[in-house]
């Protein structure tokens, strides 16, 4: 029992508290205020307003208040993925006390630059699939935040939604950019989550947004019923020109974000990204107390939600089932 005693006692050499170097080891290093937060956004600052103003009332929640205890600096990759990774050596060559990735792909760019500086993003993805946690429990590395998810589980619901509105729907389009690093674990999903329904899916690679009226008419001439879109940080950009492909192709559309849907597309069923920003302020306020992100748990979102837009079903001609619309949580008329 003397010795556990004196484990957790100070020594006293010449007048001078000495703690043991295993007391010092386990101090937590705080972040010094203000925290510089390198904010790496794939989209563009348009969305700064919705999802980092979210961010921002997450870490006001949490007793911060900007310029005092922490400042942002933003920069957008407007949706181009190639851009991302010239974007982090960027932020990293300012020293920032941590980095908030916005999605999946802007944490790979990140970490392709830094192994020391803390990740936090709102949207891993598929983050166990794709190598950027290497568990739910503890993440290791320097990265940590909120999965898509993006497994087959979520995509199979999503799929289904597709045989809902359009039943005869045997043959489904999915586009996809393989260009974007967590792209091909969304396309094996999608496969296997098609294969479970007895869907034939319709592949079409689409790596620019010039690319996109194209891949919708194709897939229109090839008999595709609906398409199911992948999450990609293009795709969100340019939503609103999706939407209008489809609907020049009347085809029905099924995304995984409600932001598609406001843009004109047919339905989404998938987290709520503005929440996900949100929750994402705890994890930042955790490293900034001291704790290292590969020992912060990922967690899943916990709010989902079917939005449909009956203003696109009646442009492209179907009719949306009652039972349908009773269940979503936002019908746009």
């Amino acid at each position: 029992m003397r010795r556990r005693t004196l484990l957790g006692r100070a020594f006293l050499v010449g007048g001078v508290v000495l703690l043991p170097f295993w007391s010092v080891i386990a101090q937590p290093q705080v972040l010094a205020r203000p925290v510089l937060i390198a904010a790496l956004l794939t989209g563009s600052d348009a969305g700064v307003p919705r999802y980092l103003g979210s961010f921002r009332r997450g870490l006001k929640e949490l007793g911060y208040t900007e310029g005092r205890d922490y400042v942002l600096e933003i920069r957008s990759a407007e949706g181009s993925a190639t851009r991302l990774q010239d974007l982090a050596r960027e932020l990293v060559l300012l020293k920032p006390g941590l980095i908030f990735a916005s999605s999946g792909a802007a944490t790979f760019a990140a970490r392709a630059v830094t192994a020391e500086i803390p990740i936090v993003s709102p949207f891993l993805g598929d983050g166990l699939n794709s190598g950027l946690i290497a568990s739910q429990a503890r993440p290791g590395g320097n990265v940590t935040g909120l999965l898509g998810p993006l497994d087959a589980g979520l995509i199979g619901k999503q799929l289904s939604l597709v045989r809902e509105i359009i039943p005869d729907a045997d043959k489904v389009g999915y586009i996809f950019n393989s260009r974007n690093p967590p792209s091909e674990g969304q396309r094996k999903n999608a496969t296997t989550a098609a294969a479970s329904l007895s869907i034939e899916l319709s592949v079409i690679d689409v790596q620019s947004p010039d690319e996109l009226g194209k891949a919708f008419m194709l897939l229109a001439s090839a008999g595709v019923k609906a398409v199911f879109v992948a999450a990609d940080p293009m795709f969100f950009k340019e939503r609103r020109r999706m939407a209008e492909a489809a609907q020049a192709a009347a085809l029905p559309t099924v995304f995984g974000f409600r932001e598609h849907v406001e843009a004109g597309g047919l339905a989404s069923y998938g987290i709520d990204l503005v929440e996900s920003y949100r929750r994402a302020a705890k994890y930042v306020d955790k490293i900034v107390s001291g704790e290292k992100p590969g020992d912060i748990p990922a967690e899943f979102p916990t709010k989902f939600e079917l939005v449909i837009n009956l203003k696109t079903a009646k442009a492209i001609g179907i009719t949306i089932p009652e039972s349908f619309l009773v269940r979503a949580d936002e019908v746009i008329e």
